[in-house]
This record gives C-alpha cells, structure tokens and sequence, in this order.
C-alpha cells in the first residue's frame, strides 16, 4: 500500500489515539514511551519525525496531540486492530484475553481488500471483544456516554461498555464472574478497596477491587 505510515508510525498514533479516546488527559512523552515500551529519546525522534509529516502537535516537553490527518490515520489503524480481535474471537475460537498481541501483529499486514471482506462477514461489526467502538470506514466512531466503574455511585446501573484489555488476567476473572461488554450491572456498595456490583439475572454481588474496576466502562 504505496504511501502508507511505517508500522512504528502506526503504532504511535493508534497509542496516542487510545490514551484519550476513555479519558480527556492528553499523552506526554514519558507516558507513551513507557506505554510503547521504547527509550524517551526514541519517542522524542519518532515525535519530530512525526510532526514533520504533519500527523502530531508538539512543542518540547509538552503533551502529544494528533492532527486531522493523524487522527485520520489513527483510525484506520485502529480499526483493523480491533476487526482483527473480533475475527479471532468469532472465527478462530481465540478467547478476548489472547486477541491483543495477534492483532498487533496482523494489523499491519492486512490489505483494504482483505479488511473490507472481513468487516462484511462478521456482519459489520460495532464493537470488538473487549466493547471498544471499531471506527466506520468514513473514519467516524459511535460512542455512548460514559461512566467509570471506578468512578460510579451507588445505585447507578449501567450496561457494561467497554472492558479494558490490558491486563489478560482481569479479563479472565471477569470472564469466569460472568461480566462483559452488554451485561446490565447494578453498583451496590463502594468503598476505598472495592466497588460491589450486582449483576442482572439475580447472580450474587460481587465486590471487585478498585483495579479492576478502573478497567470497566459503564452506560451513563
């Protein structure tokens, strides 16, 4: 694909795109080295060369922020990722937790035909796995309002958005406790250690640790 961003390239800006798209704080140079797992020098060069191309803003030890055109081009990226997670999951029997590395691979590989036949077999897809939106082909994104596990009060009652799939191991035990992406979750009791749920369906409520429920996005 003549003219196409350098995976590196792409792994910035899906990584820049991602660190905002749950939460306003933009991401700052040691914040994206540490999430690429890459020297703050490598990050400080890969910026400029960046910004040269006209994909981010950035002035010296300031915030990065994407452009028009990064954006656009972030969401190309992302896309593919998570279309991929959703084909392994839907068609090649990988469970959520094993989907992320594959597709970090996979995403730079995939021609537009091959995304587009994909896309259409999975029956154009909304969400991957783990409830994150998979952006439109025009490059938008559908969203619903939304509230932080961690962040709830008691009383409020939202559908499960969006796990996060960082950590393989939370999403096991959210797998194993029956709560994902489109389960309907009452906040019973919060406290500093834990946030206890009640999940539809009269299951038993559950008290999560604080960790786990800064990993879960809830319906407003």
């Amino acid at each position: 694909m003549p003219g196409s961003p350098s995976p590196a390239i792409e792994d910035y800006l899906k990584t820049v795109y991602s660190h905002t798209e749950w939460q306003p704080d933009p991401i700052t140079p040691s914040v994206l080295a540490a999430k690429l797992g890459v020297a703050p020098s490598s990050v400080t060069e890969m910026v400029k060369k960046m910004a040269a191309q006209g994909l981010v803003s950035h002035a010296p030890y300031r915030a990065v922020r994407l452009t028009d055109e990064g954006r656009r081009q972030a969401l190309a990226v992302v896309r593919r990722h998570r279309l991929v997670e959703t084909w392994l999951v839907r068609e090649m029997g990988y469970a959520w937790d094993e989907v992320h590395d594959e597709a970090e691979v996979l995403e730079h590989a995939l021609s537009d035909r091959l995304l587009e036949a994909i896309d259409a077999r999975l029956g154009r897809p909304r969400v991957d796995p783990h409830g994150d939106p998979i952006p439109h082909r025009d490059g938008t994104v559908s969203r619903e309002p939304f509230v932080l596990l961690a962040e709830a009060e008691t009383g409020h009652v939202g559908r499960v958005m969006r796990i996060s799939d960082r950590d393989g191991a939370v999403l096991r035990e959210l797998d194993a406790a029956g709560i994902g992406p489109g389960v309907t979750l009452e906040v019973t009791e919060v406290t500093t250690d834990a946030v206890t749920v009640q999940a539809g369906g009269g299951a038993s409520a559950r008290a999560l640790p604080r960790e786990v429920a800064a990993a879960i996005w809830l319906s407003v």
